[in-house]
This record gives C-alpha cells, sequence and structure tokens, in this order.
C-alpha cells in the first residue's frame, strides 16, 4: 500500500507539472493579450513596451514560467496583471463558493443515482425499471446550461419568481446559503446522475451472474442480504470508477453555473481572467482544478481497497 501511494503521489506530481506547462503557453496563444485591451479599451499610455516592461511580459517567456511555477512551492501564486492583487487572496474568497457547489453536487448526485441504480437492477425489466432507465438516459443527454438558463428564466416569465442570485456565505447564514445554494448544485449533478444510475445497474446486473452470488442464494440467505451485503459492495468499485472521472466534468460545470446564478466562485474568476488576458490567475485556476482531480482520482483508487479486500496494492 505505502509503495501504491509513493507512486501514485510521483504520478500526480508529473501529471501536474505538465498540466502547468500545457496551460502556461496555450493561454497566450489566444488571441490579443492584456496590452492591447489596456491600450485600446481602459486608455492606458500608449507605449506599448512601457506596459509589457512593467508586468514583467517583456522578458522571455520560459523565465516567465520558471518564476511562477517556483513561486508555487512557496505559496507565491502569483499576482493579477490586470489589478497587481495577489491571486492567492482572490482564490481565498472564491474558493469555498466553488468547492461548496462541486461537494453538494457530488453528494446529491452519488446518493440519488446509486439507489435508483440498484432499485432498477432489483426490479429489471419491471415498469420501475423502464420509468428510470429514460430518465437516466433523458439526463445524461440534457446539457446542464440550458437547464440553468431555464431555470432562471422560465419561472420568472410565467410566475414572477426568479431563484435567488444573491450569495450568501456559509458562515453568515447557513439557511440562506444552503437556498442560494441547493438549485445550482442540482443542475451541476444532474449530467453525474445519469452515468452513476446506468453504470450501477449494468455493475449490479453482471455482478449477479457472478459465482459466489449464486452460492449465496444456494445457502438460502434471504433476498436482502444476497443484493445489499454480497452485491452492491462489489459493484460499487467501478461505479467509483466513473465518478472519479467525472470530477472534470463536475468542475466544469461548476464554471458554466456560477456565471448563470451569479455566484462568486473561481469559474467566474477564471472567464473574468480569461476575457481580460490575465494569464496569472487563469493559469492558477486551472492548476487547482486538475489538482483536485487528481486527489480525487487517489482517494478513489485508494477506497477500491475497503470495498473488496480482494484488492491488495502491490
Amino acid at each position: 500500500m505505502r509503495l501504491f501511494i509513493v507512486r501514485r503521489l510521483l504520478l500526480a506530481a508529473l501529471t501536474l507539472f505538465v498540466v502547468s506547462v500545457l496551460t502556461f503557453f496555450m493561454l497566450r496563444l489566444i488571441p490579443g493579450d492584456i496590452v492591447d485591451l489596456m491600450i485600446s479599451d481602459f486608455g492606458y499610455a500608449a507605449d506599448r513596451q512601457a506596459i509589457l516592461a512593467q508586468l514583467g511580459l517583456d522578458r522571455p517567456i520560459y523565465v516567465q514560467f520558471a518564476e511562477w511555477f517556483g513561486g508555487l512551492f512557496v505559496g507565491n501564486l502569483g499576482d493579477s496583471l490586470w489589478t497587481d492583487r495577489p491571486v492567492t487572496a482572490e482564490l481565498a474568497r472564491r474558493y469555498p463558493v466553488t468547492l461548496e457547489l462541486a461537494v453538494v453536487a457530488l453528494v446529491v448526485s452519488t446518493a440519488v443515482s446509486i439507489p435508483i441504480g440498484i432499485i432498477t437492477a432489483v426490479r429489471q425489466d419491471t415498469w420501475p425499471d423502464y420509468l428510470l432507465r429514460s430518465v437516466s438516459i433523458g439526463l445524461v443527454a440534457v446539457p446542464i446550461l440550458w437547464i440553468g438558463t431555464l431555470v432562471v428564466t422560465l419561472p420568472a416569465l410565467f410566475f414572477g419568481w426568479a431563484p435567488p442570485l444573491n450569495y450568501v456565505p456559509f458562515t453568515e447564514d447557513p439557511i440562506g446559503n444552503l437556498s442560494v445554494m441547493a438549485l445550482p448544485s442540482l443542475i451541476v449533478g444532474i449530467p453525474l446522475m445519469g452515468g452513476t444510475i446506468r453504470m450501477t445497474r449494468a455493475m449490479m446486473l453482471e455482478v449477479v451472474r457472478q459465482d459466489y452470488i449464486r452460492t449465496a442464494w444456494a445457502k438460502g440467505l434471504p433476498p436482502r442480504a444476497v443484493w445489499y451485503r454480497h452485491a452492491v459492495r462489489n459493484a460499487l468499485i467501478p461505479v467509483l470508477s466513473l465518478i472519479g472521472l467525472q470530477i472534470p466534468f463536475l468542475l466544469g460545470g461548476t464554471v458554466i453555473i456560477e456565471q448563470i446564478f451569479n455566484l462568486p466562485g473561481m469559474g467566474v474568476y477564471m472567464l473574468q481572467s480569461l476575457q481580460q488576458r490575465d494569464y496569472v490567475p487563469a493559469q492558477t485556476i486551472v492548476l487547482v482544478f486538475a489538482a483536485g482531480t487528481v486527489l480525487i482520482n487517489l482517494i478513489v483508487d485508494l477506497l477500491y481497497g475497503v470495498l473488496d479486500p480482494r484488492i491488495r496494492y502491490a
């Protein structure tokens, strides 16, 4: 187990390094730059070279990368090129919003979809199975951008009601915070529900055909014990893999939903940074998202051994 963790941590470090390199250089391939915006739209000094020197963009690009990447090891995420404010302070204010949105969406989608997947497997080829499978296909097919837009606009048009769009920190007003975050979290989790339902059902039906399940039936164990004690535990292993793979899509969904519901999270901050060609915050947020994805996938791998004792890490 210890060797497995060390190897995965080394692989995670390599992955994050590759992501940082690709992000740093690809952002600078976007047409236009921050100096053009400052000169044309905001009336900054017309001396382009002076602005480049002031922002530190006149240095070789590999020097800029080395300075930014080296600062990550000492907790210095750099300063915004536009506002000259530390990115660390801005992320500290916005990260809890995105984290809450993603965690609540993941918890809700998992808590809803896994029981539904189990029910569809237990009730195979009955009307609840057909109905829930149809719903799961619809959840996968419907884009959250479309759902979020309809949720905000249609109630306002027909009923004169709109979901709350003023974010309130949890520490200040827990009830108000949950009232604001509940609907966006549910919308973010909708695509995850569909895939998890279908995967859970498929794995349950595959597991119940195994020899040890037939042995359990032959021993005369009650159906509840066979399904929930023996089948569910082993069927959840591939489901965990799917949940780990869904994390990037979950984080991508938070970017869209934060914009629609006016949530001051990292997704909105990244979009603003991209529009302003503010490279430092944008590349840092991408790296933070990548680190979260790598960490969750590592946790999923470690949970395999908890769900299936037959798994041994060499």
